[in-house]
């Protein structure tokens, strides 16, 4: 009986997450502040929600058996492409943090905005499909249409 209850409340819980509920949400998510740094990072393409899949892509091109020539090409790319991909997600981090703080300054006079840089940061590098809460724009600021 009780098992049975704490699972219909679970499953009401998980509903009210993909939903988006703001209640709830965990505390690190909640509040008006936060749902605008996860609204303009998912308003936009950037280049650390690429970073796992591409160095997915170089992990797996530097393990392709071939002739010693070409082994020393791919471990060139390898060796230059990493860093650079590396460089450009940290920038592209700091910039988004500096941004959405300043935005969202401009925008919630008063509000407390304590960690919300480090928040956008940290949404801006994961994959788009994995983020969660889940995102409810398309980039471009496109609401997303609801499922029928």
């Amino acid at each position: 009986m009780q098992r049975e209850r704490d699972k219909a409340l679970r499953a009401k819980h998980r509903e009210a997450l993909l939903r988006g509920d703001e209640r709830a949400l965990p505390a690190r998510d909640r509040g008006p502040v936060r749902k605008f740094a996860r609204d303009w990072v998912d308003s936009r393409r950037l280049p650390g929600q690429y970073f796992l899949p591409v160095v997915f892509i170089i992990m797996l091109l530097s393990m392709v058996p071939a002739t010693p020539a070409i082994q020393s090409v791919v471990l060139l790319v390898y060796t230059l492409s990493l860093p650079v991909v590396m460089v450009l997600v940290l920038g592209s981090a700091f910039y988004v943090g500096r941004r959405v703080k300043k935005e969202a300054a401009a925008r919630f006079p008063g509000e407390n905005l304590r960690g919300v840089a480090f928040y956008a940061a940290m949404r801006s590098t994961q994959i788009r499909r994995l983020r969660f809460p889940k995102p409810t724009l398309l980039p471009g600021g496109v609401p997303i249409p609801p499922k029928d």
